[in-house]
């Protein structure tokens, strides 16, 4: 559409509907969503003058709610997506390649005819680009090229999936300009994990980009990693008198590499001496009879890591049937077992090479002297250093937030809706 007529129809409420699912339909929300919407439109003219037919596109945030390092073992988790995106503004094109501006991040440009892996480019958004353009080039996707001026509310290093986020929304240009809509939610979170994996050089897990990618409040049970199996649910914890808010504690991720790695690393290491490589694979009641023979063989930290893991695994699915039975109290009641797990078995609330740095401990006692000892709060994500998560009631969001921002600096704690949809265009109406 014309940049111009589409500043017009955005102000003229033309896109509200649109902007109502993705983030709520406060007028404040709204207000807001509609001027973020109308500079990412103005930055990409002005970074990309001469385009001027556009399409807008979005992906969001994730949030894990339950199975806390679960899926790296082919386990079962519970999350949903969340109300911050990366969005997009892209003007197609038939020249070969695709220029990707990407706010706070720069300029990635790639020639479409080059799809090979680049080893200077992994660990650079650009690896993720070419990835998961090679990888529609194989399932026989003819790619254009497109200008792109990107932005996001999805902070780098938050917990909420940042990269996976953008992996979608490339991915779902794709898709809808190239594919005709073709390849569904889990073919485009698994390209997504190909390009990271492969290209940028990051063996994650295929949790946060499936989550990305179906949007809402899903089930996943990664048994089968090339066909996990998803299911959505329905539960409006706003409705049930709670807010789902997440806290940055502003800790630095750098250096923590080896906290991440040992995590199912130390896990695998159980599974060995059953002659499994994932502790999906080994009978847990088998493992939990060999305890006493698994010391000395397997560490200390690793056995109560696979009994975390086991726990765990059956927790996210007991979390899941309590929300599908509208039995928010069972459902606090896991949760918060799940949260003294992570802490006690897990580990992962701070790193030991930084035992003085612990921000996620911090926040965490803070959210319970406001919300009380038996808050429902946990360490959010991979832990070691980065956010918290807490279900805080209606009524107290706005001392929580308050006082969490005192604490951690303005603008910390966010108060997050579940976005019910993954990746998509946005149209006027």
């Amino acid at each position: 559409m014309n940049i111009q007529l589409l500043l017009e129809a955005i102000d003229a409420g033309k896109i509200d509907n649109s902007l109502g699912i993705l983030y709520g339909t406060s007028p404040e929300v709204l207000q807001t969503q509609r001027m973020r919407w109308q500079r990412a439109i103005r930055c990409f003219a002005e970074t990309f003058p001469g385009r001027d037919d556009v399409q807008l596109f979005s992906a969001p945030g994730r949030t894990e709610i339950g199975g806390n390092h679960t899926d790296h073992q082919h386990g079962c988790a519970l999350a949903a997506a969340v109300n911050l995106d990366v969005i997009a503004v892209v003007a197609f094109h038939d020249e070969g390649v695709i220029r990707l501006y990407s706010e706070g991040h720069g300029r990635d440009e790639l020639d479409l005819s080059d799809l090979s892996i680049h080893e200077d480019e992994k660990g650079k958004s650009a690896s993720m680009i070419r990835g998961i353009v090679a990888r529609f080039a194989e399932m026989g996707v003819k790619v254009g090229g497109f200008d792109a001026f990107s932005t996001s509310d999805v902070l780098s290093g938050s917990g909420l999936s940042s990269s996976a986020a953008f992996e979608t929304l490339v991915g779902s240009i794709i898709n809808i300009k190239y594919n005709d809509c073709r390849a569904d939610e889990a073919e485009i979170a698994k390209i997504g994990q190909y390009a990271e994996n492969v290209y940028f050089g990051k063996g994650s897990g295929l949790l946060d980009q499936t989550v990305c990618s179906y949007g809402g409040f899903v089930f996943i049970d990664f048994l089968d990693t090339e066909k996990p199996y998803v299911e959505k649910y329905r539960f409006d914890f706003e409705q049930a008198g709670y807010n789902l808010c997440i806290t940055d504690t502003k800790g630095s991720h750098s250096d923590l590499t080896e906290d991440y790695v040992a995590v199912p690393s130390e896990m695998k290491s159980v599974a060995r001496e059953f002659g499994k490589e994932y502790l999906r694979e080994v009978d847990e009641f088998l493992f939990l009879r060999s305890i006493s023979s698994l010391r000395g063989k397997c560490s200390d930290r690793a056995i109560m890591r696979a009994v975390h893991y086991f726990k765990e695994n059956r927790r996210a699915i007991d979390e899941a049937q309590a929300l599908d039975n509208g039995d928010i109290d069972r459902f606090f009641d896991i949760y918060r077992k799940s949260a003294a797990s992570s802490a006690n078995l897990l580990q992962n609330h701070y790193s030991n090479s930084k035992p003085t740095e612990q921000g996620i401990s911090l926040a965490i006692m803070m959210s319970r002297l406001i919300l009380g000892d038996n808050a429902a709060v946990r360490v959010h994500g991979g832990g070691f250093a980065g956010t918290i998560q807490a279900f805080v009631p209606v009524f107290k969001t706005e001392e929580y937030v308050r006082k969490m921002n005192a604490l951690f600096g303005a603008g910390s704690c966010y108060v997050l809706r579940i976005r019910p949809v993954g990746g998509v265009e946005i149209k006027v109406r």
